[in-house]
């Protein structure tokens, strides 16, 4: 009698333990989920302030055409990518295509003192630094739900319901940084 109480015991501790790993897994995942909902935010206010920053430029610099060009084509990439991976390779892209651009403004200075242009350009360097921050949160977050996959015993409920790694998101080292503009 005393044995069957200890199994029974046993049994509903593994089973209260089993539920216990099984709803980490489903907080770290849907935390997961929220981080890159955060990413795209600040990437969707990126992607709306652009064509606003080309209009700006293109009103003073008419010839620079190529660059605007490339400016829009990078930006229409980065609002079609799809998943982690191919998002961080267009936003790369983009990060650069902006470069391209503020040089470009470097070389008007009524540009440079035009307010809709320091305007959108503080708008921009805001919303890098909250993508910046976004990207470092949904990292972590990836972190702890690869982590939680990969230690026992938790492993055990991982593989069981089929949780699977989540990708980091991997921006290329110069891409961290926001464009800069000397005045």
């Amino acid at each position: 009698m005393i044995a069957l109480i200890v199994i029974l015991v046993i049994v509903v501790l593994l089973v209260l333990w089993g539920v216990g790993a099984y709803n980490t897994f489903i907080k770290l995942r849907t935390r997961v989920e929220n981080a890159w909902a955060q990413i795209e935010v600040q990437l969707q206010r990126r992607h709306d302030l652009i064509p606003n920053l080309v209009s700006t430029v293109k009103g003073y610099a008419e010839h620079e055409k190529s660059t605007f060009d490339a400016v829009v084509k990078a930006r229409q990439v980065a609002v079609d990518a799809k998943g982690i991976a191919e998002q961080a390779a267009a936003e790369n892209m983009l990060s650069q295509t902006l470069r391209s651009l503020f040089a470009v403004a470097e070389a008007y200075p009524d540009l440079k003192a035009n307010q809709n242009f320091l305007d959108l350009q503080r708008q921009l360097q805001d919303t890098e630094d909250k993508l910046s921050y976004s990207r470092q949160s949904y990292n972590d977050v990836v972190m702890k739900f690869n982590t939680a996959l990969q230690v026992f015993p938790s492993n055990i409920i991982a593989g069981m319901f089929h949780f699977g790694q989540k990708d980091m998101y991997d921006a290329a080292p110069e891409a961290d940084a926001a464009p800069q503009v000397q005045f």
